[in-house]
């Protein structure tokens, strides 16, 4: 059978174990989950190698209302690159503490922006932005829908997304590549910088592997960074947090929720499969942002989820995702619910099927609204 690499594919495909590892938390006696979890654990923050964290101070640039909603536009610097730009959203005239929920924003090779795809703060919205909106999320920004049903919502700008995208002025014209203007929010202008960006992710990626740490341990610092905004927060009760992304957002979905206690629920969106599926079959699809080197020789992709069981989760995925087989999010759901039922609580997993393409609809954002309000209500 036909593979991403040809003849070497059964070869690469042996090196991955076919029963659960020491660490999986499959089958795994009740007397032993605690201390295997955190074994796991260990072993998946020393292969991601993140870089040293900062703790963030947040600096509040302004405050307004937008269509019933209290806003805020937050900054906080970083140890390289432009300083992240956060929105937090809430009920206008709310009170108390409310439940938080760190909102993620996806891929979708659209880097020029990050939180602008999946919140709004004006009627003005990018034509790409709106295009987005209609492509993936059923014609709305859906962080101010999640935000009106009672939550602290905040939004921010990842590693080379948005506000810290990567900046011609700090790169070699070896490898601006005919990129004229990083900073053209025309139509034209960010689908050009979006061209440029897609071309320099595997720079990027072999960069950070040369530093000692990978993507995702990027990711993991700047989105606990984000977290620890949130949680710190007078108007929110750190004991009710969620996180929620799709695709994109769905891999740092998997990392962040599968590794930090103050998740308390967490939704992944379009992000569920195994290392085996990657690999024969859709790594062509998927950005460098995915890979933890030696990791899949001891737990597969969902697996670093299920770290966070008992808590609970839910997985969100669509019968026509062109990013992955329907056997390869089958197997990761059969693996979930493994870990579920070793951890005793197989009501705290729910994995949910849809029809249509890579999205994350109305539909399906009603059914991860509602279980986040489940667990954090």
């Amino acid at each position: 059978m036909k593979n991403m690499i040809g003849a070497y594919g059964p070869w690469a495909a042996s090196m991955l174990p076919t029963e659960p590892s020491a660490l999986s938390l499959q089958e795994c006696p009740a007397d032993e989950f605690e201390s295997r979890r955190a074994a796991a654990r260990a072993r998946v923050l020393e292969c991601m190698a993140p870089p040293p964290k900062q703790i963030p101070k947040p600096t509040v640039l302004r405050r307004f209302e937008y269509d019933g909603l209290e806003i805020e536009e937050l900054s906080w610097p970083q140890p390289a690159g432009e300083p992240t730009q956060a929105w937090v959203f809430k009920p206008a005239n709310a009170t108390g503490s409310l439940p938080g929920v760190l909102a993620l924003h996806d891929h979708g090779g659209f880097k020029f922006y990050g939180k602008e795809k999946i919140a709004q703060i004006g009627p003005e919205v990018h034509p790409r932005v709106k295009q987005h909106y209609d492509d993936y999320y059923g014609g709305l920004a859906w962080v101010n829908e999640l935000a009106r049903r009672g939550h602290v919502v905040l939004v921010h700008d990842t590693f080379t997304f948005g506000s810290r995208r990567v900046r011609l002025a700090d790169v070699p014209e070896a490898i601006h590549w005919g990129l004229k203007d990083d900073a053209d929010e025309s139509t034209a202008g960010t689908e050009a910088y979006d061209k440029w960006a897609l071309e320099h992710e595997h720079v990027m990626a072999k960069s950070l592997f040369c530093a000692g740490t990978t993507w995702p341990g990027v990711f993991y610092n700047e989105d606990k960074m984000a977290l620890d905004v949130l949680c710190n927060r007078p108007d929110v009760d750190a004991d009710r947090i969620g996180v929620c992304g799709l695709s994109g957002g769905g891999i740092r979905t998997v990392y962040l929720a599968g590794l930090d206690e103050r998740v308390k629920c967490a939704v992944c969106i379009g992000m569920m499969t195994t290392w085996r599926d990657f690999m024969l079959n859709k790594s062509f699809t998927h950005t460098w942002m995915c890979y933890v080197p030696h990791l899949a020789r001891e737990l597969d992709f969902s697996e670093i989820y299920g770290l966070r069981a008992p808590r609970a989760t839910m997985v969100m995925n669509t019968h026509e995702d062109g990013l992955f087989t329907h056997e390869g999010m089958k197997d990761a759901e059969k693996i979930l619910n493994n870990v579920y039922h070793s951890a005793g609580v197989p009501e705290r997993f729910k994995c949910s099927w849809y029809d249509g393409p890579h999205q994350f609809n109305r539909e399906m954002q009603i059914e991860a609204f509602e279980w986040l309000e489940r667990w954090l209500v």
